[in-house]
């Protein structure tokens, strides 16, 4: 009996605590809210990681542009995806083995991580830019930095640069390593921070056995992929066989859940979802009640977040 009611209580406080988190939650005040994100600056209409594409975005009206750092040899920090510039630049060249002067220009044509059948060709601005200069341009964007490489001077120089364009309170970074993110959030805890890859399975974890109301987090944005995208071959070609496609499945039913998206706002953690591309897939991630989509097509979402205005007004 003693048992029993222990239990019992247990699952009554979680339950309510799920419901009303504040009551033992501070929630976190972000001044910000992001519906709409641009991936890479949106590399589906122009070449990724580039002024042009942020410049693009912006002029669009996105909420938030989301971009990729790494370190140059001469300390300078650069806003691309790989280190190895053979994907992007055709040339077999690393960014933290070359000074900032000596990077190649990127390639005029670009195959999408997201739309395997998709190839973009490029216009006039192909250079690789200084972070700075996105700072610099946009001082009251909200901007979304992936740290890209576990690096201690190029974590330092990031924080020193949000601090530099009083940019705390619109800058969110980390990395799906917990690693770098342990790191970034030790260099200035100021500065939202992303769940890692290991925080999203512990996440998971305390929803399902109930006991997360009961848990603080000191991230403040959750970033995922919709894991039912991986099943669309126009996407990806991942050959997976029908155990994996299962699986799949599986992994999306338990990670796209309204109630735990919900509780999360309630406790001011923001939730994303990466990289959706067409209004299907828009559609079934804003009906999760995720509060922002990550986009390579960032027309594509303005025009279907015009239409279908429940998804801005419901967060």
């Amino acid at each position: 009996m003693v048992f029993v009611a222990v239990l019992g209580g247990y699952i009554i406080t979680s339950l309510l605590l799920f419901r009303f988190p504040r009551l033992v939650h501070k929630k976190k005040n972000l001044k910000f809210r992001a519906h709409h994100i641009s991936h890479r600056g949106g590399a589906g209409e122009n070449l990724e990681n580039t002024m042009t594409a942020f410049r693009h975005a912006v002029k669009l009206g996105t909420d938030m542009l989301e971009l990729d750092c790494h370190i140059t040899r001469d300390g300078q920090v650069v806003v691309a995806h790989d280190n190895d510039l053979e994907r992007v630049c055709g040339k077999t060249v690393k960014i933290t083995e070359t000074d900032y002067a000596d990077l190649p220009m990127m390639k005029d044509t670009m195959c999408l991580d997201f739309e395997r059948d998709f190839t973009l060709h490029a216009g006039d601005d192909r250079i690789i830019p200084l972070l700075e200069d996105v700072f610099e341009e946009f001082p009251d964007l909200p901007i979304n930095v992936d740290i890209k490489i576990d690096n201690n001077e190029l974590i330092a120089k990031v924080s020193d640069l949000v601090k530099k364009y009083k940019r705390q309170d619109i800058t969110v970074w980390g990395n799906r390593s917990s690693t770098i993110c342990t790191k970034v959030y030790k260099e200035n805890p100021e500065i939202p921070l992303l769940f890692s890859m290991k925080k999203v399975i512990t996440l998971l974890i305390l929803f399902y056995t109930g006991l997360l109301p009961f848990i603080p987090f000191k991230e403040s944005c959750l970033e995922i992929i919709m894991p039912c995208i991986l099943l669309d071959t126009k996407k990806f070609q991942l050959n997976l066989n029908k155990k994996q496609g299962y699986l799949v499945k599986f992994l999306n039913m338990i990670l796209m859940r309204p109630l735990l998206f919900k509780h999360l706002e309630r406790r001011g953690i923001h939730t994303f979802v990466w990289v959706l591309n067409s209004e299907e897939e828009f559609d079934i991630a804003f009906k999760t009640q995720v509060m922002g989509v990550m986009t390579d097509f960032p027309t594509k979402l303005k025009d279907f977040l015009q239409e279908h205005p429940q998804y801005v007004k419901q967060s």
